[in-house]
């Protein structure tokens, strides 16, 4: 049986004794609005068994939590290859999301500024002619020149219907930067998006990897302490005192805390025989 199966059944026996518990509570605590309890004054040998049985449930609560961490680390891991290759595809999908949406962001930025210069030139240009058109006018009056003062005359008007339609055009002019800035705002929420998905992503595989390494470090330190329990037993055959494997101690990695120290050695080197040194 492997260790997830071992986890498993360990916390189905774990889910059965809390049920069960669970299950006595009810007559306990119907006995205490019971007369007879309440007579005899039992009140608090029955607050008592249901405290006691309370206080189990939550140390069972709290061992099948811990339990489920250990199975859920240990299933992961059992599926990290999978894993970490749709982290890795996924994040390459987001980071080509971006790109695309930086694109269309590029574009749009540069159709927006060619559009309000053009809106800001046309009515400028516009006013001008009007204010032109109208200072010819007053030349031409000022100085008596009929045929100036005409052709001025004309000249504002056609400058005045053209500021009209600059105008209007303006006015369109406005309403696409207005759907073009809006438009802009959309794409930078989907690449902040894209942005926030990757780094979530990216992070899920930061762990996973993390995780890995962890156990990883354990198999090589558990490789580490067989060549050490060897170790201590060739020299307890040859009568060598191994002083520099005393200061021994290999942190534990992982869901567990704690460390391998010296005593893991004298364990080991002590399950070996002369036969199995020399297999090496």
């Amino acid at each position: 049986m492997n260790r997830i199966e071992q986890l498993k059944d360990a916390r189905a026996t774990l889910v059965v004794e809390m049920e069960a518990i669970k299950a006595e509570l009810p007559p306990f605590e119907a006995a205490l609005q019971s007369e007879e309890v309440i007579n005899q004054g039992r009140e608090s040998d029955v607050r008592h068994e249901i405290s006691s049985r309370n206080v189990r449930i939550d140390s069972l609560d709290h061992q099948i939590f811990r339990l489920d961490q250990k199975l859920n680390r240990l299933e992961t891991l059992t599926k990290r290859e999978s894993l970490m290759a749709s982290h890795i595809a996924d994040m390459a999908n987001w980071a080509a999301d971006e790109i695309e949406l930086n694109a269309k962001r590029q574009s749009l930025s540069t159709r927006l500024e060619e559009v309000r210069q053009q809106a800001q030139e046309e009515i400028a240009s516009a006013r001008q002619a009007e204010t032109l058109a109208a200072t010819a006018y007053a030349q031409a009056v000022a100085w008596g020149d009929a045929e100036g003062e005409k052709a001025a005359s004309s000249d504002a008007q056609k400058a005045a219907k053209n500021l009209t339609t600059a105008t209007e055009q303006h006015r369109r002019q406005q309403l696409i930067i207005t759907a073009l800035e809006q438009e802009l705002a959309t794409v930078d929420r989907h690449i902040t998006e894209a942005q926030e998905e990757h780094q979530k992503i990216e992070k899920k595989a930061l762990h996973l990897a993390h995780d890995a390494l962890e156990e990883k470090w354990n198999d090589a330190a558990q490789a580490l302490l067989d060549a050490g329990g060897k170790l201590y037993a060739a020299a307890r055959l040859i009568g060598r005192d191994p002083i520099s494997l005393l200061k021994l101690d290999i942190p534990q990695q992982g869901e567990n805390f704690g460390s391998w120290k010296w005593g893991e050695l004298v364990d080991r080197g002590s399950q070996h025989r002369m036969q199995d040194l020399l297999s090496m």
